[in-house]
């Protein structure tokens, strides 16, 4: 089984203040995906250190830096699987509306996103939406979390509370 560390929205300035516990889950992923609104490239740098691999993009409240570094959207394969990761812009209630057209020509198995700091885990049409949450603001959000994104014969996403 493979498993796949998903953050988003982490909006951490210059620290490396992510919990501890979701530091220990994440070092235990094959990869971690960062789905924009880092703030700092330092998050990038911190969670480079913990092991498995990277991929990220920028989100609407990234600095030029974090956008010149990141791209907007990627698409990743792994897994044998076709996995899209975008930040989202725009109204909560269109999201799912929004990202998947971002990559609508895609042929994809999970779009990754986040936005809205509210967790969603949702099959349509055979393509997993994946929004984990926010691990460090709660504002429009009832708690903290992140996710893990397994992959077997199929892809499955599960939410973390923290």
């Amino acid at each position: 089984m493979i498993k796949i560390g998903v953050i988003s929205d982490t909006h951490l300035s210059t620290r490396w203040q992510l919990p501890e516990k979701l530091k220990q889950i994440l070092a235990q992923a094959d990869l971690i995906l960062h789905a924009g609104d880092l703030v700092s490239l330092e998050v990038l740098e911190g969670l480079k250190k913990l092991g498995p691999e990277v991929k990220a993009v920028w989100g609407n409240m990234d600095p030029p830096e974090v956008r010149r570094a990141l791209p907007e959207k990627q698409v990743i394969q792994f897994g044998g699987l076709r996995i899209g990761l975008a930040h989202g812009i725009g109204a909560p209630v269109n999201l799912i509306k929004t990202v998947q057209e971002q990559f609508k020509d895609d042929g994809l198995d999970c779009i990754v996103f986040g936005h809205s700091h509210s967790p969603c885990n949702e099959v349509r049409l055979g393509v997993l939406y994946f929004n984990p949450g926010s691990p460090t603001d709660k504002f429009f959000a009832p708690y903290n979390s992140f996710g893990i994104l397994e992959i077997g014969q199929t892809i499955n996403g599960r939410i973390i509370k923290l």
